[in-house]
């Protein structure tokens, strides 16, 4: 391990605070709420909570609730879940934590799936009760006390501002030169709230730390444990046309005058679909481009090295191994091109909507009018909380949703008559994009929604079955079969196929 020095900690003070992981986690007891930093995952802390998951499975006793931003790494949500040391976890979390994940849907983990731009200032109201401990993952700390972060901000400022303990971890992995990419600022409340000022993606308000002070730091832990970021899969041909789909949507859009000549800043969602839609726009015609978005995947690194993003704002940035490569030959090209902002503010309605964000995000079913489901498979296992999808999508200069027409290699449609779970309703979703094309839903009529989403977007062998189902659908205004509404689901709980869905047994 490199060890801690006066590049990182820059007060001779703070070297008397430096305690091991396990003098840490024993800060942390039954009960208590615990916020950490980190975002999708990248920033967060690692050794207090494997220190705190070992002292559990020796004997302590200890089940406590875990705030972050957004989903964390193993250190966190797999080390402590596999030993049923999470009470309550908010609010999001990513399947890939499988002790997590089983733990939510087994209703042993109380889960509480919130919209990320709410939930920070949430935190700030106090409707959840005290931050009784903050672990809070650094690339150093000032000599005044300050934190500076490392690649994830998420809700760390929240958590360190009403934190009765604070614990963190200096990681000597995270490269120095991050520092200057952070633009910490924390709206106050309301009664005294006024405007966030950003009127451009890249334009800085806070300060590049998050205030703390020295004598509020009760201990720090040297830490060197990588973010446990994985290499993206590589774009498949579905994924490559869906991005072609999208950026002849958005030519035309420019071209009838909908979008001006330099495009607005985009928004787009986490993992690989996301990721090979976004890099899609390199072999676009538009340059210059900004982003105003939660988190900054390899795809963005990628468009910033070419020339194609100019400015990138985000929560987070979550590189894979890779790409870290390419960032650490390069710094000072990103460090100029990336603004790093609390999760409240990249993910603010009033910035979003100011700036006109182009949202882009990725369902894992939507159904023939207009409505997505991106949480629950088959309606009632969670499979990734709602994120910011929503933040974005309700206040978005238009609302797009982008995703293969199938999956499971064809026996599962993620167009279906009635979505199994509802997180974005029909008034929010303005454009759908599949492989097979685009549907345009804004101003349209919930039938003349269906008959675009069916012969635009959904998969050739699913069209006919769609066609029946909006057939046996009556008169009214929303033409729903509701005893056939969820037959799609029903014949993949069956027999693992949607395509041998029969309507005949509805009738």
């Amino acid at each position: 391990m490199k060890m801690l020095d006066s590049t990182r900690l820059r007060n001779p003070q703070l070297f008397d605070k430096i305690v091991t992981p396990e003098e840490a986690a024993a800060l942390i007891t039954d009960g208590m709420n615990v916020g950490v930093s980190g975002f999708t995952p990248s920033g967060y802390p690692k050794k207090t909570t494997i220190a705190l998951a070992k002292a559990i499975k020796e004997g302590k006793r200890c089940r406590i609730n875990i705030w972050s931003g957004a989903s964390v790494g193993p250190e966190i949500e797999e080390e402590l879940a596999a030993v049923g040391a999470i009470k309550g976890r908010m609010p999001y979390y990513a399947a890939s934590n499988k002790s997590m994940k089983k733990g939510i849907n087994e209703g042993k983990i109380e889960y509480v799936d919130q919209h990320l731009s709410h939930f920070g200032q949430q935190v700030d109201y106090g409707f959840f009760g005290d931050v009784d401990v903050a672990i809070i993952e650094a690339t150093a700390i000032t000599a005044e006390g300050n934190i500076i972060l490392g690649p994830g901000v998420g809700n760390a400022p929240i958590f360190v501002k009403h934190a009765k303990k604070i614990i963190i971890e200096v990681n000597t992995s995270i490269p120095l030169n991050l520092e200057g990419m952070h633009d910490i600022y924390i709206p106050a409340i309301p009664p005294n709230r006024t405007e966030i000022p950003i009127y451009h993606a890249g334009d800085r308000i806070g300060k590049p730390y998050v205030e703390c002070g020295i004598d509020r730091i009760d201990c720090i832990v040297e830490s060197d444990i990588l973010d446990h970021v994985r290499d993206l899969t590589a774009p498949d041909a579905a994924s490559i046309k869906i991005a072609e789909n999208l950026v002849e949507f958005l030519e035309y859009e420019q071209k009838m005058g909908r979008l001006p000549e330099k495009m607005l800043p985009l928004q787009s969602g986490v993992g690989s679909i996301a990721n090979a839609v976004l890099l899609g726009l390199a072999k676009s015609r538009f340059e210059n481009l900004e982003m105003y978005s939660e988190i900054l995947q390899d795809s963005v690194f990628r468009l910033i090295k070419l020339g194609k993003i100019a400015k990138a704002s985000g929560c987070a940035f979550t590189p894979s191994p890779s790409v870290w490569e390419m960032y650490k030959e390069d710094p000072d090209l990103y460090r100029k091109s990336i603004v790093l902002r609390p999760l409240d503010i990249s993910n603010h309605p009033e910035v979003i909507r100011r700036l006109g964000v182009i949202a882009m995000n990725t369902p894992l079913e939507f159904d023939i009018y207009g409505q997505a489901n991106s949480t629950h498979v088959m309606g009632c296992t969670m499979m990734n909380g709602i994120g910011g999808s929503a933040d974005f999508t309700r206040n978005g200069y238009i609302s797009i949703f982008t995703c293969p027409s199938v999956a499971k290699g064809g026996k599962i449609s993620a167009i279906v008559p009635m979505v199994s779970h509802l997180d974005h309703s029909e008034h929010s979703v303005n454009v759908i994009v599949t492989e097979y094309g685009v549907a345009d839903l804004r101003g349209k009529d919930p039938r003349q929604r269906a008959e675009l989403i069916i012969e635009n977007c959904a998969h050739p062998m699913f069209r006919p079955l769609l066609r029946e189902y909006l057939s046996l659908g009556g008169k009214g205004h929303t033409p729903h079969f509701l005893r056939a509404a969820y037959a799609f689901h029903e014949e993949f709980l069956r027999s693992g196929d949607m395509v041998q869905t029969s309507f005949a047994a509805y009738k």
